[in-house]
């Protein structure tokens, strides 16, 4: 279901006591600093689960089409969120009706990536989903964390993974600019706060 003028006042109506609720509380405080303003923006959440932060997304006024791989999951988020439209996809394969130049905004919650196996594809949708101007912010594990174990030994190559670079290079090849790209230490991933090495990925990008 990709949202449209016609149906606007009905997810207005819909969403308004969520709204009332605020919505911020349901994000990570990395995205929550980050996100633009959203009242009455069309959002796509790529990795929506069980619909939590898509919940989140809609208390902040937004328009938001959820999308998960796993229909199980999307049938359990739609009781949650009855009137939410959340769709059950590849995330690098998205639908064509959402790939019409029609979101302000894509998020890609954290654990996407790991989801992902052809970074091209990825890019592609995203920057198909999006309006000019449009914006994407992606909150995930950074590729080094991935790659260690609680006791910070490496048991896999970072370069297996999805180095930085690879993805830094996707998203520029198709046609989006970077914005702002951060590596942040997360402080619970190990139990104990871990500076030494990068825990969290942020990315912002835009369609020009």
């Amino acid at each position: 279901m990709e949202p449209t003028d016609t149906n606007l006042r009905a997810w207005d109506e819909a969403h308004r006591s969520l709204r009332r609720g605020g919505g911020r509380r349901g994000l990570p405080k990395p995205v929550r600093e980050r996100l633009p303003d959203l009242e009455g923006r069309h959002v796509l959440h790529l990795g929506s689960g069980a619909g939590r932060e898509t919940a989140a997304l809609i208390g902040l006024g937004a328009l938001v089409t959820g999308v998960d791989g796993s229909e199980e999951t999307v049938r359990a988020a739609r009781k949650r969120l009855p009137d939410a439209a959340l769709v059950a996809a590849d995330i690098q394969e998205l639908p064509v009706e959402l790939r019409r130049g029609r979101f302000d905004v894509v998020y890609s919650s954290w654990g996407t990536l790991a989801l992902v196996s052809d970074l091209g594809h990825w890019t592609a949708g995203i920057a198909a989903a999006l309006r000019r101007g449009g914006v994407l912010l992606a909150y995930d594990e950074h590729p080094v964390a991935a790659c260690l174990d609680q006791m910070l030994h490496w048991h896999e190559s970072y370069f297996d993974a999805w180095p930085v670079s690879r993805v830094v290079e996707a998203l520029l090849g198709a046609g989006l600019g970077l914005e702002r790209l951060e590596e942040l230490p997360d402080p619970n991933r190990w139990g104990r706060r871990e500076v030494r090495v990068p825990g969290d990925l942020v990315v912002i990008a835009r369609k020009p």
